[in-house]
């Protein structure tokens, strides 16, 4: 079996496995990448030696950040235990080469106050349309949709903890607002259910009563075979009436970011540090907030502890016998 036919049967294995489309197309990329180098230098793909290996490590690490590094060296480690197990090579090269070590970062997170200031950012698009009977008034009642759209964005993110690829796929079948839950597959596609505070609540439900119908509208009729995928059901519409995909929401949320004068580097992922950053702060329990983000292992959430210098404080005022007399 040739290196490009191994690579189309892992990838099918992937799917089989329900896999996400952004993890498969990272691992294709990643092995065909390794698969077209070793071509070029006349490496065997199947038994490389341990010189080649080390020559293709010292050319991604020129070129990439260590955390790039490891995330490819995990999809090629994971393509040849495929290939291992399925017997097309006698087993894997890359298992006995030594993955970067990464320094221990710290994620960003937002104040409170931060917080409020994007949510401010979107209200100012609100209150900037124009008057209803203008003739700009057709752009405003879409300006309008687009900023209630944005707030609901904000105010879920934030209130669920949930990753951006979550906020994309949200589903109306999923969303009851009622009881203030949003399920969503997560990591693995594995489902949890996302909770959602009262201003959470308002602003999906006044999104979906004011902003979505007037997005829905402008949605061309699809045609039969059409690969776009319906808007039916999808809770967040782009400009267009089709579903807002990740890479449209990330577009919106920096622009919010920038609005509300956040420093540099504020990502949308930043919102779900803040949410369990801000949860530990208010004594929650790690293990609830654990649930709450859909981490399989509790090392994970535990790096928020290191973040919520407020939490430690009062831990340590406290607990420690001499703590109160030193403050």
């Amino acid at each position: 079996m040739t290196g490009p036919e191994a690579l189309r049967a892992f990838i099918r294995s992937l799917e089989a496995r329900d896999t996400s489309v952004e993890t498969r197309r990272s691992y294709e990329r990643t092995v065909a990448a390794w698969l077209a180098w070793a071509e070029s230098q006349g490496a065997d793909w199947q038994t490389p030696s341990r010189s080649t290996l080390r020559v293709y490590l010292a050319a991604l690490s020129e070129g990439h950040a260590r955390s790039s590094v490891a995330q490819r060296m995990a999809a090629l480690r994971s393509f040849y235990r495929y290939t291992s197990r399925s017997e097309i090579t006698p087993g894997d090269p890359w298992g006995a080469v030594a993955t970067p070590r990464l320094p221990r970062r710290l994620p960003r997170v937002l104040e409170v106050e931060q917080v409020e200031r994007l949510i401010a950012a979107v209200d100012e698009d609100l209150a900037s349309g124009a008057e209803a009977g203008t003739p700009a008034a057709r752009d405003t009642e879409r300006t309008r949709a687009l900023a209630l759209r944005d707030r609901a964005i904000v105010e879920t993110a934030y209130a669920a903890g949930l990753r951006i690829s979550e906020l994309a796929a949200a589903d109306l079948r999923s969303l009851d607002l009622r009881h203030g839950e949003l399920r969503v597959l997560g990591k693995g596609r594995k489902e949890r259910i996302g909770l959602l505070g009262r201003p959470a609540r308002e602003a999906l439900a006044v999104y979906l009563d004011e902003g979505r119908p007037v997005l829905a509208a402008r949605a061309p009729a699809s045609a039969p075979g059409s690969p776009d995928p319906p808007a039916d059901t999808a809770v967040f519409l782009n400009h267009l009436g089709r579903p807002l995909g990740v890479r449209g929401l990330r577009y919106r949320l920096d622009r919010l970011c920038r609005l509300a004068g956040l420093p540099e580097g504020v990502s949308p992922h930043t919102l779900r540090h803040s949410f369990a950053t801000h949860l530990l702060d208010g004594g929650a329990d790690l293990r609830v907030v654990q649930e709450l983000l859909g981490h399989e292992s509790l090392a994970t959430t535990q790096v928020y502890t290191h973040v919520s210098p407020s939490r430690l404080r009062d831990a340590y005022r406290h607990a420690h016998p001499r703590a109160r007399a030193q403050s």
